[in-house]
């Protein structure tokens, strides 16, 4: 393009500048775009040098690209601004100050002084006067914004030194400028490309790093030395095991195949059940029975914790299971050993209390008062008819606790909890003759007796030394008495200790327990009937020889 005085424009220069446009989007790189940017404005557009002013993430602008027709200077111009960044302030000044050759910026030699001492990098060197109108001066600066399609700046394309030595008229300036739009779409799609490339890369490490995730979560899950379970959350088949591992079958005697068939609702312990239910999905811990395939039951700790995934879709529950089966017998172990004799193996004197207790409270049942059913009996019972509120207090409206009555307390069935005091008669003498190894034979035996004279659900508690306690619930006063001569007559018998038989009495006093006294009371009641009965049956051994 050596001149733009004639009357048209050459053929070879459209050709050119057309070369140079279609170069732009062949480039691979961002650093490869920016280079063609400035080598084809030194091509196709009569400039002896040119430099492309990027913009930076951080808003300042960086010299990325020098080309020039003279190795030389060149060379000189990459030494002194390549790589070297200016601030977006600075810029911003130059563009907004610079004669507006439509989207161009012209700054004349004449006003260009004043940015000599700014950080913008430039090459520019000082020179003579101009000698005529339109002669290019070193100083003079022109500029071509490259934006993008929202406006957004991308680069700025710096050219100087036209090759006829004039400023460029208007065929050399809708030249540049139209150069200048093509080069920003390819800045756009260069930094599109790069995005995607990065992007790429980047999925492709997601994916690499999500592939060695699952492949070592799914060798935890296999190896893991305890159970390991997935089970589905939601829906119709929620809870159902989807997956499990080899050591969940192991611990419950099952296939993969069959466990599938289940959830642990299907597996757990009937007495359980409650105890699952409570455990909630996510970060849920409980400790409970599950049955075994053999019909047995392992004490298991399960954990649960809710997995979902990115695009929230279906949530599973991983659960894992620990075996709890030595602990837990360890612990039910020295449960067991805290509330029975350690002999006889019955309860002991704490464990009788306990149960005693928890069957009576400290309300008398004649001072009872029925919960309301509706509103108005509500307010009359809890502010009682003369609105006293310690009458609510002194009732336990909402006590549901079913009070124990004595058979013949008016207001009852004539049935009650009965405490047969128990004291074996003749016992010191078979310690004092034949030892205690024999006498805790006999305890042994005794205890034994009891038990199998009583109902399941009767209590048969060992007090200490040669003293037993029954509890027996819903007797009438005639049948506490048949009892107690069952379990008299039971003892009596002959018991076979080191090939001798030996011999034991047993004496028995009836109490009643009632809600409104303590333990101690009923115990003591019981305990006073004994011996009221042993004074007896003294006195009438006496009278009888």
């Amino acid at each position: 393009m050596e001149t733009e005085t004639e009357p048209y424009v050459r053929l070879a220069s459209l050709r050119e500048l057309h070369q140079v446009v279609a170069q732009l989007n062949t480039a691979r790189s961002m650093a490869d775009t920016l280079q063609t940017i400035a080598d084809g404005t030194v091509t196709a557009l009569g400039f002896e040098l040119a430099s492309v002013n990027v913009v930076r993430p951080d808003g300042d602008l960086l010299v990325a690209a020098v080309a020039g027709s003279d190795r030389v200077e060149t060379d000189k111009a990459e030494a002194a601004i390549a790589g070297r960044t200016g601030s977006r302030e600075s810029w911003e000044r130059r563009l907004t100050m610079g004669e507006r050759w439509g989207e161009l910026r012209f700054i004349p030699y004449t006003e260009g002084w004043v940015l000599d001492h700014d950080d913008v990098p430039q090459w520019h060197t000082t020179g003579p006067a101009p000698r005529y109108p339109d002669e290019w001066h070193p100083m003079d600066r022109l500029f071509a914004p490259m934006c993008a399609s929202d406006g957004e700046l991308l680069a700025v394309l710096e050219v100087d030194k036209p090759r006829n030595g004039r400023r460029p008229g208007p065929w050399g300036c809708e030249a540049l400028q139209l150069y200048a739009s093509q080069a920003a779409i390819a800045i756009s799609n260069a930094r599109l490309r790069g995005n995607m490339q990065r992007a790429l890369v980047r999925l492709e490490r997601e994916q690499q790093a999500l592939r060695a995730s699952e492949e070592s979560f799914r060798q935890a899950f296999e190896y893991a030395p305890s159970g390991m379970a997935i089970a589905e959350v939601g829906g119709d088949s929620d809870g159902r095991l989807l997956r499990v591992n080899d050591a969940l079958c192991r611990l419950l005697g099952r296939t993969v195949a069959a466990l599938r068939r289940y959830s642990f609702a299907d597996l757990v312990h009937t007495e359980d059940r409650a105890v699952l239910m409570s455990t909630t999905n996510d970060g849920g811990r409980a400790e409970l029975r599950l049955a075994r395939n053999d019909g047995s039951y392992v004490w298991v700790s399960l954990r649960n914790s809710v997995v979902a995934d990115a695009g929230a879709g279906p949530q599973v529950q991983l659960t894992h299971v620990e075996d709890i089966e030595e602990r837990k017998r360890h612990e039910l172990a020295l449960a067991h050993r805290a509330s029975h004799d350690s002999l006889t193996g019955l309860p002991n004197s704490a464990e009788l209390r306990a149960r005693l207790s928890s069957r009576i409270c400290a309300t008398p049942p004649h001072l009872h008062i029925p919960v309301p059913t509706g509103p108005e009996a509500m307010t009359a019972a809890f502010f009682g008819q003369s609105g006293d509120v310690s009458a609510y207090a002194r009732a336990h409206v909402f006590d549901h606790h079913e009070h124990v009555w004595q058979p013949d307390a008016p207001g009852g069935d004539g049935k009650g909890l009965a405490v047969l005091f128990c004291d074996l008669d003749g016992f010191k003498s078979i310690n004092d003759q034949f030892g205690h190894v024999c006498g805790d034979a006999v305890l042994v035996e005794v205890a034994r007796r009891l038990e199998q004279g009583v109902r399941d659900n009767d209590t048969v508690a060992r007090l200490g030394g040669d003293e037993f306690v029954v509890l027996a619930e819903g007797l009438r006063p005639s049948d506490a008495s048949d009892l107690a001569m069952r379990l008299r007559g039971s003892i009596v018998p002959p018991i076979r200790v080191e090939g001798r038989g030996v011999r034991v009495g047993a004496s028995f006093g009836i109490g009643w327990a009632a809600c409104g006294m303590t333990t101690e009371e009923v115990l003591e009641s019981a305990d006073q009937r004994m011996y009221v009965e042993k004074r007896a049956r003294a006195q009438g051994r006496r009278r009888a020889s």
